[in-house]
């Protein structure tokens, strides 16, 4: 059988030869890359548009930021000058010239009581006491009466007088009177009493006798004679002692609750005036049954008072020299030791004019004018601070802190600037 041509051959599939440049083979042409679209272009520049604004916004935002979290702070340590004083000065009660110091009194009564038990036992004769009005019906004019003149009271005992007296005369139809104290011519309980009336006895079997009478004030009391408990002088003494010392020590802690703002009120410019009756004369009434006595202290505390800032530029004006008169204020001027100059303290009631010392270590400070300081600093370029600050001579140093760092100028307004005022206690 004949063989078919055809019947060995295999169909070749044709293959694509891709172009090798190395070899120089270029039979087929590489496609091109398509052209952009023409619109891509302001794409683009809208995008980098987008990132300029962004980045603006926040420089801006961090802009805003600095203005509300800008923080300045100053501190001022102001001129401080360490004395010590050994000083005499003089003042004039309210005086109005400027020139002179000027001191001011106060006057603060009070009394203190106390009950001392007895510790032993005497005889005792105590007259009966009390307080009479002395009335002058007879004519206009005075009637002197001599000390223990008789009084006869109405219960019949004779009593006398404390004291000289003048008894006024009558005014037109009312009797002129005089208030006198009185005591028991004789001691012991049967002289107390209710109120009385009196006629003086002297004037007995005279046109006076009618005309001249007294009238008890309260009871007369305190008369006694008998074995009766009692307390020695020496406790007496050390109890009224205490008592003076607490009522003065009250008394001064009044007075300085009182004082008003600027005044000093030193603690040795104090004296109290004790009543001397209060000391001298025995006790109204007797001890109870179990021996206790009451005592009582009454005064009057005095005290001088100064003003702080005249005071102050006083003692600088002698212990500063070329001073100007700038504010100042002493640190501890009211633990200073004063002490009156010249006087025996034996009244304030009419003082008019004192010398004093004052003594102690101590520190005068130059005051600093905020308003002024803070208003200087509006707007000032953190640059020119130490120039700002040659123009004050009562600040010693002062630090001034800005933040954000980068901030080189102060606020515009005192109200974002803190001051801070080292001022010695």
């Amino acid at each position: 059988m004949p063989k078919n041509l055809f019947q060995d051959m295999v169909k070749v599939k044709r293959q694509r030869i891709r172009p090798n440049k190395s070899a120089g083979f270029t039979s087929d042409p590489i496609p091109k890359e398509p052209n952009p679209p023409a619109h891509s272009a302001p794409k683009d520049r809208h995008r980098y548009m987008l990132w300029g604004v962004a980045i603006i916004s926040i420089i801006f935002f961090l802009f805003a930021l600095s203005f509300m979290f800008l923080k300045v702070v100053v501190k001022v340590n102001p001129k401080v000058q360490a004395v010590t004083l050994n000083q005499d000065l003089s003042a004039s009660l309210d005086a109005v010239t400027t020139d002179a110091l000027p001191f001011h009194l106060i006057a603060i009564p009070g009394e203190e009581e106390k009950i001392v038990q007895a510790t032993g036992q005497k005889d005792v004769s105590l007259s009966a006491r009390g307080r009479v009005l002395i009335y002058n019906a007879f004519s206009s004019k005075t009637q002197r009466l001599d000390i223990d003149t008789r009084l006869e009271g109405s219960n019949g005992k004779i009593y006398k007088t404390e004291r000289q007296v003048v008894v006024p005369g009558m005014q037109g139809n009312v009797p002129g009177s005089v208030e006198v104290g009185i005591y028991g011519a004789n001691a012991g309980a049967e002289y107390n009493s209710d109120p009385l009336d009196f006629t003086i006895f002297g004037f007995k079997g005279t046109p006076k006798y009618s005309k001249f009478y007294a009238r008890s004030k309260g009871p007369i009391a305190g008369g006694f004679k008998g074995k009766t408990p009692v307390i020695s002088d020496e406790e007496k003494k050390i109890a009224r002692n205490d008592l003076k010392n607490i009522l003065q020590f009250r008394l001064f802690q009044k007075a300085t609750s009182q004082i008003p703002s600027g005044l000093i009120l030193f603690k040795g410019s104090t004296y109290l005036d004790i009543e001397e009756d209060e000391l001298d004369l025995p006790a109204p009434s007797l001890p109870s049954e179990d021996g206790k006595f009451p005592i009582k202290v009454k005064g009057t505390l005095y005290g001088l008072l100064f003003d702080e800032g005249k005071l102050t530029k006083k003692i600088a004006e002698n212990k500063i020299k070329d001073f100007d008169g700038s504010p100042v204020y002493i640190s501890n001027i009211r633990d200073l030791s004063f002490a009156l100059l010249g006087k025996d303290n034996a009244s304030f009631a009419d003082v008019k004019n004192i010398n004093f010392n004052l003594k102690g270590a101590t520190r005068i400070v130059w005051k600093l004018d905020e308003g002024k300081f803070l208003s200087d600093l509006l707007g000032k370029s953190k640059k020119d601070f130490r120039q700002l600050l040659a123009q004050y001579p009562n600040i010693e140093s002062a630090d001034l802190t800005i933040s954000p760092f980068w901030k080189i100028s102060l606020p515009e307004q005192t109200k974002d600037i803190k001051l801070i005022i080292n001022y010695p206690k």
